[in-house]
């Protein structure tokens, strides 16, 4: 599965649009990862763990928006785009959505 940001994909026709395809999660901090976070946010530096947590979620919701647009026969997703938001304290939801798309 094709994905993005544009509103084309380089050398493919567009046939149909079928939608939009998304796909979510939400991802909680945890205690031990907070301890060490706060730590390193007094002396300054990357947050690695918040990081990875976050690249993870970016990584599932984009398979999860895969599977949507697979389940709606898509060739691609176009257009895609990811936003986050916080739910609750210490927690965050990433979701990835676009156009499904199929090719000549």
């Amino acid at each position: 599965m094709e994905f993005v940001t544009t509103e084309t994909v380089p050398g493919e026709e567009i046939d149909e649009s079928l939608g939009i395809a998304r796909g979510n999660t939400v991802k909680a901090r945890n205690v031990g990862r907070d301890i060490t976070q706060s730590i390193r946010n007094i002396t300054g530096g990357e947050l690695k763990a918040y990081s990875e947590l976050l690249t993870d979620a970016r990584d599932e919701a984009l398979e999860r928006m895969a599977e949507d647009a697979r389940s709606m026969g898509a060739d691609a997703v176009v257009n895609v785009r990811l936003e986050s938001s916080e739910i609750a304290n210490g927690g965050s939801e990433v979701i990835a959505y676009g156009t499904a798309v199929t090719f000549e």
